[in-house]
């Protein structure tokens, strides 16, 4: 009964939240209570105890918090994330917030336990895999974990869509024999044929830039200094003439000198 009561007060309390002001950071963002107070706190009753701290990260205004305060907000969402770990409020939060702030670790650990909890829910995965690409620079990783997303989409439409995506990440691996694996194995388990070609269309794209970044490397070796330009590798004879990448974009370089594949036609 007094679980009952306590749920009746939560949800009651919770629509009223709605509409008040979010309160100030060093009221709710002091202290994080521990776990076996919190479930105490709750009467036993660790969904609850969950709902509550989450209430605590979805009241409190971010935009003056302090990097100690993050760390607070961190620590209380990953207390929801232990002790309910497909709560759908706190895995947005953590992408949306704590991410951004500093505490990408603990981003990630909710994001990993929401993704395993969630197994009918493809947006944990596809957090945590855009934060590996985006914040980690790990595009190898990211991609496993975009194709496990695609995986949980019942639209094969949308699956392609991110199966794309995952490929189109490893044009950025600094590893381009591992990328040419990965995209490889992509298009093995393709079903569409169309979409199969384009994958191994875009295998043969890493596979000019590895031609690429091999001749680079005999060039530095040979000269004792780096390409100014790709015409280079031909005029020294390492290359008897430049690939000719088939999406018509072609290859230079980033601002680190590192040759890369280009994403849209050069400027005339």
């Amino acid at each position: 009964m007094a679980i009952l009561l306590a749920a009746t007060v939560f949800v009651a309390t919770s629509q009223r939240l709605k509409s008040v002001p979010r309160q100030s950071v060093s009221v709710e963002m002091q202290v994080a209570l521990p776990l076996f107070v919190q479930v105490f706190m709750a009467m036993g009753d660790r969904h609850l105890a969950a709902n509550l701290a989450s209430i605590r990260a979805l009241v409190v205004a971010t935009d003056k918090m302090q990097p100690d305060e993050f760390k607070i907000l961190a620590k209380v969402q990953e207390d929801v994330s232990w002790l309910n770990p497909g709560h759908e409020d706190n895995y947005y939060i953590a992408f949306a917030v704590l991410a951004q702030y500093g505490e990408l670790d603990a981003a990630q650990r909710i994001l990993a336990r929401a993704s395993r909890m969630r197994f009918f829910d493809y947006q944990p995965t596809f957090f945590y895999g855009f934060n590996q690409w985006y914040y980690k620079r790990d595009p190898v990783g990211a991609a496993a974990w975009m194709r496990e997303a695609a995986e949980k989409l019942p639209d094969p439409d949308q699956r392609l869509t991110m199966q794309n995506m995952a490929a189109r990440w490893m044009d950025t691996a600094q590893d381009t024999e591992l990328a040419i694996r990965v995209v490889e194995a992509l298009a093995k388990e393709a079903r569409r044929r169309d979409f199969r070609v384009y994958l191994e269309t875009r295998v043969v794209r890493l596979r000019q830039l590895h031609q690429l970044r091999t001749a680079a490397v005999t060039y530095r070796e040979r000269f004792g200094r780096p390409l100014s330009n790709l015409q280079e590798l031909v005029d020294s004879g390492i290359l008897p003439a430049l690939p000719q990448d088939p999406f018509g974009f072609g290859f230079g370089f980033d601002p680190q000198g590192e040759i890369v594949l280009r994403t849209s036609s050069p400027r005339s």
